[in-house]
């Protein structure tokens, strides 16, 4: 059964930072491309960013560029997205997916940035 478990959301005054970080069990970590979407109230899901299994490629939302960083530890089974220059519009709960057409999620983690 693939669990993820996402930690790190929380209140942060634009401008300000936070990492978030997914937790994977139930496969194998290592093989599997992970991603990070959001999604704003009333808005639909969006993606964010995405990293390779090995994680020598990454892509980003162009909204993100340069503020965002996806990073991961397979010896961990653990993805990460530090989050830096926050804005309000970054508003949102927070879903790490992983595999295949992004067929596994997370519960969410909120995340919300006050002007």
């Amino acid at each position: 059964q693939v669990q993820l478990v996402e930690s790190g959301g929380g209140l942060v005054q634009a401008g300000g930072s936070l990492r978030l970080s997914c937790a994977a069990s139930g496969l194998t970590f290592s093989r599997n491309t992970m991603a990070w979407f959001r999604q704003a109230p009333g808005e639909e899901r969006q993606f964010v960013a995405r990293i390779t299994p090995s994680g020598d490629r990454t892509y980003y939302a162009d909204s993100v560029k340069g503020r965002f960083t996806i990073a991961r530890d397979n010896a961990k089974n653990t993805v990460y997205l530090q989050m830096n220059s926050l804005k309000p519009e970054d508003t949102g709960v927070y879903y790490c997916a992983a595999g295949m057409l992004d067929r596994y999620w997370g519960q969410g983690t909120q995340v919300t940035v006050s002007s």
